[in-house]
């Protein structure tokens, strides 16, 4: 893993934001927080973000919606997270592409990042369009600030 470039380690970079509670649960044998816990955080709210975009159906295709499905998800773990201390998760969109786009998110804890996550989500129906114009322009709106 090469090291994150260095605007991926500030929050203010990140136009979203989550609060996640960490759990007892959440930790490995060394009282760490364990990578699937990583995994979930992430998970979470980066699905609450797409909620908030909207367009995305998840049921029977509705006019003017599409589907999607995550192609791609990597996560970097930069620092070791600990519990009972919250985990802020700062969250944006990187590349926008004809049916598909990437969301940027990075989780900190004192003010540090613990760890990045990359997302692809690729549109998958309706098959031969593109991603509808205004979902794009929301998608534009809370695009990172990258240096």
């Amino acid at each position: 893993m090469s090291r994150p470039v260095p605007w991926r380690l500030d929050l203010s970079s990140y136009p979203k934001r989550e609060v996640k509670q960490t759990r007892f649960q959440d930790l490995d044998t060394m009282g760490h927080l364990n990578n699937v816990a990583y995994a979930a955080l992430f998970e979470d709210a980066r699905v609450r973000m797409n909620q908030q975009l909207g367009r995305v159906n998840r049921g029977k295709m509705a006019e003017g919606s599409f589907r999607a499905v995550v192609a791609r998800n990597e996560i970097n773990y930069l620092a070791e997270g600990s519990f009972p201390e919250d985990v802020e998760i700062g969250l944006g969109i990187g590349r926008i592409g004809n049916r598909s786009f990437e969301m940027l998110a990075a989780a900190f804890q004192s003010g540090a990042c613990i760890a990045t996550c990359d997302t692809t989500i690729v549109m998958t129906d309706p098959k031969g369009e593109s991603l509808p114009a205004d979902f794009v322009e929301r998608l534009k709106a809370v695009q990172v600030k990258a240096a």
